[in-house]
């Protein structure tokens, strides 16, 4: 079954991908689309998610819903989108999972983590850096920038689910996420965090997260050794 929402997301979609709404571009509101598909705005908000949660637009409070400016040089490069949950914890749901962190700072952000975050350039964010660990093996190294207007952290929260954190004491809900997929050579960092052997591949994984009403939170880059990590995805034609 395809629901409303699915076939207006796809409407729009296909108006964007063919230059219809420009990167950069100002859509219409969300009730002049309501009106347009003869709907109602809760569903059009629904099909807006899901083009959040895929990288093409963004919504700004106050101002409305954009195509990314970087929509265009995007759709360019070789991207995979897989469909998992948020976040280590959740992906191994069942298995012990422990962080050891390694730097947790506050700075002004770089031109390019304020227009990702939607965020001035005078808001402070955090600079997150932590080994994941399952079963006592290293997972990944992770590198992440979040507002401190989001919430507070400490090392003992990062020490645990910083996403299950904020869904359970914060109320936030999580909408998704928009994720770039791609190969790397291990940096001195990869080294210093996971004992990666410099130059090595890492599989390297590059996401915007999203609360639901659309506003991002967190930019991430995470590295995984290659001897242990693979891609999988499950595409479904309708």
């Amino acid at each position: 079954m395809v629901y409303k929402y699915e076939v207006i997301a796809d409407s729009l979609r296909q108006a964007i991908k063919s230059g219809k709404y420009a990167p950069g571009e100002l859509m219409p509101d969300q009730n002049k689309l309501a009106t347009t598909f003869d709907t109602t705005r809760i569903t059009i908000h629904k099909a807006i998610q899901l083009l959040i949660i895929e990288g093409m637009v963004y919504s700004k409070r106050g101002a409305g819903t954009f195509v990314r400016k970087d929509f265009g040089l995007a759709n360019q490069q070789q991207e995979t989108q897989v469909d998992r949950p948020l976040g280590t914890t959740r992906t191994n749901q069942g298995k012990k999972v422990t962080s050891k962190v390694l730097e947790l700072q506050a700075r002004l952000p770089t031109a390019e983590e304020a227009e990702q975050l939607m965020i001035d350039a005078m808001d402070p964010v955090y600079v997150i850096r932590r080994t994941r660990y399952v079963e006592g093996k290293v997972w990944a190294y992770e590198h992440t920038i979040m507002p401190t207007s989001i919430v507070t952290l400490t090392k003992q929260v990062l020490l645990g689910s910083i996403y299950g954190y904020l869904e359970k004491e914060r109320g936030m809900s999580l909408a998704g996420s928009h994720r770039i997929i791609s190969a790397a050579k291990a940096t001195a960092d990869d080294v210093e965090a996971m004992g990666a052997t410099l130059n090595d591949p890492v599989l390297v994984i590059n996401q915007v997260s999203y609360i639901d009403d659309g506003t991002p939170f967190e930019l991430s880059e995470s590295h995984f050794p290659f001897e242990s990590s693979t891609v999988v995805a499950d595409v479904q034609v309708h």
